[in-house]
This record gives C-alpha cells, sequence and structure tokens, in this order.
C-alpha cells in the first residue's frame, strides 16, 4: 500500500484516497511526497 504524506499539514494519506483527486482531504494542499523508509547502517569490524 503506498502512502503519500502531505508537505504542508504532515498528515499521511493512502493512495486510494488520492485516485480521483491529487488535493488533501485534511488541508487542500496539492504537494505530496513519499516518505522514505529508514535504513540502518551496520559499521564492519
Amino acid at each position: 500500500m503506498i502512502q503519500y504524506k502531505c508537505f504542508k499539514c504532515g498528515k499521511k494519506i493512502n493512495a486510494n484516497v488520492l485516485e480521483n483527486r491529487f488535493l488533501c482531504p485534511y488541508c487542500g494542499s496539492k504537494i505530496f511526497y513519499k516518505p522514505r523508509t529508514k535504513v540502518k547502517k551496520i559499521k564492519a569490524v
């Protein structure tokens, strides 16, 4: 499941909600981004 995050209000929004119109249902913004997953770095000994 793809999730986007609104740039203006910071709420997470599922792609299902954005199928018809690409507007934030909370604040009406049109700017979104996909949050990146956190990557753990392991140091080699």
